[in-house]
């Protein structure tokens, strides 16, 4: 009788095991405190300021929109080596469509409510007919990705010097430029709303899933794990919005418009930047990618193939046609990250976007995305971006000069092949 009690007792479960956290998300998790701590040591505490950490998810958005596309890229055994160039090339047409083409041709004032979306819509419409354009020739004419988009890292690059003659095109539209970061944040209030809203709607999925699992009889976490789980996320959320309504506006530069940040001319006033749109944008960008990866047939068609890219021909999926797809979601990404990246400084510079292929690339894989293919996750993707910028940021405010932190960005992202491989070998090594 002990014996059999004892076959039917479920095997002990640890508290990680318990709290079902994938441990590669939490590795990545760790890497990323470790570099705040160290950094945050190294600048006297400088580091993990509000300011700070504020300047930090501005200067994130733009390759990390663009890392949860190359994620597919990279799924379906691709790669793309064209994404700085083309958001270079979707910033110069719409810095143009603004400043001139509108204006000029089409007559519409500067200034006028249409010309910064009419521009968006442009620019985005662009950007995904050349990313459909190159997957065109690499999925129906049999072309390497790697030459295809080598060859598009070069053309765009200068198609965008041409339509601009290598000038820097601006000011930009005021409403374009609230895409940007620090010109176009929500404030404390409705930071609080957004952040409060956030978490509560976490907490129902989170909830309504256990109570899916537990309708149709699947093994759901123990309660307390559930509420750690929960309380994690909603600490996680509140705490970011707390720390970014912690950045306050200078006096300076309430003292230009009061009436802006809701203040009397003469009256001392306080006031927060809170969540800034592009982080708004990123999180859009997240949900929708996150969705078409784990509901939708068109991320089960994305993975199938980058599992086994013979097996899902032979099952019926068109592999030509869902190369065209990636490559022009990717393409109308790179324009969305030229929004962000062009707004924030308020021109257009012909330098804009210079490397971020590379940035893109060492995010997704730094975030777990697999080089053989048919493994990665959009928040992983987000995270190694976040690591990356977490890098580069500390050591510039460390004083270490750019050629050194190319070469400790190269070695980390070498690094994190070469976990990711050994942690795939222990997994074979288990099953």
């Amino acid at each position: 009788m002990s014996d059999q009690s004892s076959a039917k007792s479920p095997p002990k479960r640890s508290f990680l095991q318990s709290l079902e956290i994938d441990l590669r998300l939490l590795g990545m998790l760790g890497a990323f405190l470790a570099v705040c701590i160290v950094f945050n040591l190294l600048t006297d505490g400088r580091f993990l300021t509000p300011r700070n950490i504020f300047n930090l998810s501005i200067q994130t958005v733009s390759v990390a929109i663009m890392a949860t596309g190359m994620v597919f890229v990279i799924v379906t055994r691709h790669i793309d080596l064209s994404v700085g160039a083309l958001l270079a090339t979707c910033t110069a047409i719409m810095g143009m469509m603004q400043t001139s083409w509108l204006p000029d041709i089409v007559g519409l004032e500067l200034g006028h409510p249409l010309i910064p979306w009419i521009t968006i819509i442009a620019g985005l419409l662009i950007g995904a007919l050349i990313g459909a354009a190159q997957g065109w020739l690499i999925g129906y004419h049999g072309i390497p990705a790697f030459i295809v988009t080598l060859g598009g890292l070069l053309i765009w690059r200068n198609v965008g010097w041409y339509l601009t003659d290598g000038a820097t095109i601006g000011p930009l539209d005021k409403t374009f430029i609230l895409f940007g970061g620090i010109n176009g944040t929500l404030g404390a209030m409705w930071s609080w709303i957004v952040g409060i809203a956030a978490a509560a709607i976490s907490l129902f999925f989170i909830w309504s899933g256990r109570k899916t699992k537990v309708r149709h009889g699947f093994p759901v976490k123990p309660m307390w794990a559930e509420f750690t789980v929960m309380t994690l996320i909603a600490g996680a959320i509140l705490g970011f919005v707390a720390t970014l309504n912690a950045y306050t506006v200078p006096e300076r530069v309430i003292a230009r418009n009061p009436a802006l940040f809701g203040c009397e001319a003469d009256a001392p006033c306080v006031a927060a930047y809170g969540i800034p749109y592009s982080v708004l944008v990123l999180i859009a960008v997240a949900i929708v990618m996150t969705v078409i990866a784990l509901r939708t047939r068109l991320g089960r068609y994305i993975f199938a193939t980058g599992g086994n890219p013979d097996a899902a021909e032979l099952s019926g999926i068109n592999t030509r046609f869902l190369t065209v797809k990636i490559f022009s979601m990717v393409g109308a990404l790179c324009a969305l990250a030229g929004i962000v990246s062009s707004a924030r400084l308020g021109y257009h510079t012909n330098d804009i976007g210079t490397l971020d292929e590379l940035r893109v690339i060492a995010a997704a894989v730094i975030g777990g995305t697999a080089l053989s293919g048919g493994v990665g996750t959009i928040y992983g993707a987000i995270i190694g971006a976040l690591i990356m910028q977490s890098l580069q940021s500390g050591m510039a405010m460390v004083g270490v000069d750019a050629p050194y932190q190319n070469i400790v960005v190269g070695a980390v992202l070498v690094l994190a092949v070469w976990i990711d491989i050994q942690y795939r070998k222990r997994l074979g090594g288990k099953s």
